[in-house]
């Protein structure tokens, strides 16, 4: 099986280099290269923003005519996100950039106008000092009075850093967690002092109107006399018993009931449940005698 990725080439004993036609291609030709957008833009054409980074398949070609040292410039076409409109920029070797040809804008971008400024300052002092001695001796002085401010604030850094690693810092974060439970202590302190508070006042709201409702109700009514102890027969001295007769064991006594009444009863007629209820007896029709 062969190798997927081959790396190594098989070359026939006979192959001569010489012999393979070489292609004659246009100086001016356009390669497809994949890249990001070098500095933010603004298109021409629609106004929308191209921010850097912005990735592209661009167009890039040589620049004819132009060099810098010997280095060539490379022109790069891409459109717009929005509205397809062509923009080109090229590079800039000299300055280490990119210039804006056509198409759009570049944006402001403080940092790069700082660079230049910078570099003009310095252009300058060079020529002030190379045709000017005493512009050379006052630009010394000034840098070594600008170096002894600059030690000078270097040694109260230090002085200030040494004074902090005298503090001790585990303390103050003791001390400030002591602080902190005191007053998480006397937060709960003043919760419960206040929730006692309210618990009696609500019982003395509730005894106020307990006490208006009582003096507001309706007087009771007696209690009724409670029944004689069951058992205080009990406590009571015996009778003393009376001496029964003979004759009263088989006649029973004078006045009273005998004592078998109660087994008899009485079969209770018509005219005894009309004389209960209090309605007239009822009427008997007279008897008529047949005379023989």
């Amino acid at each position: 099986m062969s190798e997927r990725k081959v790396l190594n080439k098989y070359y026939p004993p006979d192959f001569d280099p010489s012999k393979i036609p070489k292609l004659k291609l246009p100086k001016d030709r356009q390669y497809v290269v994949r890249l990001m957008a070098p500095f933010n833009m603004r298109c021409k054409t629609c106004g929308e923003y191209i921010y850097k980074g912005k990735k592209f398949n661009a167009r890039k070609e040589t620049v004819q005519n132009e060099a810098y040292l010997g280095l060539p410039i490379f022109r790069f076409y891409i459109k717009c996100t929005r509205c397809l409109a062509e923009i080109t920029f090229k590079t800039d070797p000299e300055n280490t950039d990119y210039t804006m040809e056509h198409g759009a804008t570049r944006n402001f971008q403080a940092e790069k106008l700082l660079e230049e400024e910078e570099k003009r300052v310095q252009k300058e002092r060079e020529d002030e000092e190379l045709n000017n001695p005493m512009k050379v001796l006052e630009n010394r002085t000034k840098d070594s009075k600008l170096e002894m401010e600059v030690l000078e604030n270097l040694q109260e850094l230090k002085d200030l850093n040494q004074r902090q690693a005298h503090v001790d810092f585990e303390a103050m974060l003791r001390q400030h967690r002591l602080s902190e439970e005191e007053r998480q202590k006397r937060e709960q302190e003043e919760d419960e002092r206040e929730t006692a508070a309210l618990v009696e006042e609500s019982r003395k709201r509730r005894l106020l109107e307990d006490s208006d409702s009582e003096e507001d109700a309706a007087p009771t009514q007696p209690w009724p006399a409670l029944p004689p102890n069951p058992t205080a027969i009990l406590d009571e001295a015996p009778k003393a018993k009376r001496k029964v007769e003979s004759w009263e064991r088989s006649v029973g006594t004078l006045g009273s009931r005998p004592q078998l009444s109660r087994l008899v009863v009485v079969k209770k007629t018509d005219l005894d449940r009309s004389i209960q209820r209090g309605l007239a007896p009822p009427t008997v029709p007279p008897v008529r005698f047949l005379s023989l």
